[in-house]
């Protein structure tokens, strides 16, 4: 047993201190960014962002949409063969193929990208990325499909991340325990390690070998999303940001319209009511069911349970509806494109270099009403 003594930093431990600005205007900053890969042949010309694999936030329709603003979503790994083949036959390069280790997942995986010409980009997603056996099978895929891009994770450290791209042939390693909305990793077994500090480790090796991080979970904010891309993550994957949106799939819970007539059979009054009339109606999305892909929830939906050998890690919320996804989106773009006109940084790969961090008490990230 050790103890480090570093103090290790989250996102509402500090802001970003501004800095002299040439940018007239938000409109000047370019949020896209062209990234080559370490194993892969490919190149990625997007904006950073991307929905989490979940099953919510991992949708077909979500994809669409993000597509829109040339962001990127992981889909989840729960649509069948079928529907994947047909949908990965029109290419989409901003959508991602995901995946577990699980026997049952590689078939499918196999499966699948034979019937393709055009393999798309792979995220291999496991709680646990410490595992010799998760190394060991991204190395398999990735000589199966060697010009495919492969993000893979989740690790926290430095040397985990080294190993992931020298070893494994991961060109992406997603960065993040514990930090995710609804993620009870951390109360569960005391794993973890505060999000800021641990991207800015593992990117530091990462781009050492010409590799790239993906900073998956503790962005609740646009502001977060700016410190996480200021403190050198390449990517920024989103989930509940991005649930409750009218473009997650999952169990929506509805309210219908009612209304009652004068004897003239004319409208007189209309209201909304939680159960459904029992007749046609209009209805609107009021909340949706939200949990960790380690929840009881999901093991039951999708494993027949929780096995006895294993505990939960997740939790499950009801999140409100919050509109149109493309709102959401530009919402957190428009907080990205401020904070690079603060720090001058006229480019995303630039606002790295432009960013210098203060260390705040989590009072100053707050919103007092």
């Amino acid at each position: 047993m050790k103890i480090l003594p570093e103090i290790k930093l989250d996102f509402s431990d500090v802001l970003i201190r501004p800095r002299r600005s040439a940018l007239k205007s938000r409109s000047e900053v370019n949020l896209s960014r062209s990234f080559i890969f370490p194993h892969s042949n490919r190149t990625l010309d997007c904006i950073p962002i991307m929905a989490a694999n979940m099953d919510t936030t991992g949708s077909i329709e979500m994809a669409s949409t993000l597509s829109r603003f040339d962001c990127v979503t992981c889909l989840h790994k729960h649509y069948d063969t079928e529907k994947l083949v047909k949908y990965f036959n029109d290419y989409n390069p901003y959508a991602f193929y995901s995946t577990g280790i699980s026997e049952s997942d590689i078939n499918k995986l196999t499966k699948v990208y034979d019937r393709l010409e055009n393999k798309p980009n792979l995220c291999i997603d496991v709680a646990n990325g410490y595992s010799e056996y998760f190394v060991e099978t991204i190395k398999k895929i990735r000589d199966w499909y060697q010009n495919i891009i492969i993000m893979a994770g989740n690790v926290v450290t430095p040397e985990m991340t080294e190993e992931l791209i020298l070893h494994g042939g991961v060109d992406i390693v997603k960065v993040g325990i514990g930090s995710g909305s609804v993620c009870t990793t951390r109360l569960k077994t005391g794993i973890g390690y505060p999000q800021l500090s641990a991207i800015i480790e593992c990117a530091d090796t990462a781009h050492a070998l010409n590799g790239h991080v993906c900073s998956d979970g503790g962005c609740t904010t646009p502001a977060d999303v700016c410190k996480a891309l200021g403190a050198n993550s390449d990517f920024v994957m989103l989930g509940g940001m991005l649930a409750g949106t009218d473009c997650c799939e999952g169990e929506w819970e509805y309210e219908y319209l009612c209304q009652s007539y004068d004897q003239n059979n004319s409208p007189i009054r209309e209201w909304w009511q939680s159960h459904d009339p029992g007749y046609p109606t209009d209805k609107r999305k009021t909340s949706l069911k939200f949990y960790g892909m380690s929840s009881q929830e999901a093991m039951c939906k999708h494993n027949g349970g929780v096995a006895d050998y294993r505990t939960s890690e997740g939790k499950c919320v009801t999140i409100p509806y919050k509109g149109q996804t493309e709102d959401i989106i530009r919402d957190i773009l428009g907080g990205l494109r401020s904070c690079c006109t603060y720090v001058g940084a006229k480019t995303l790969k630039d606002l790295p270099k432009n960013t210098t961090f203060i260390r705040v008490k989590d009072t100053h990230n707050r919103i007092f009403s």
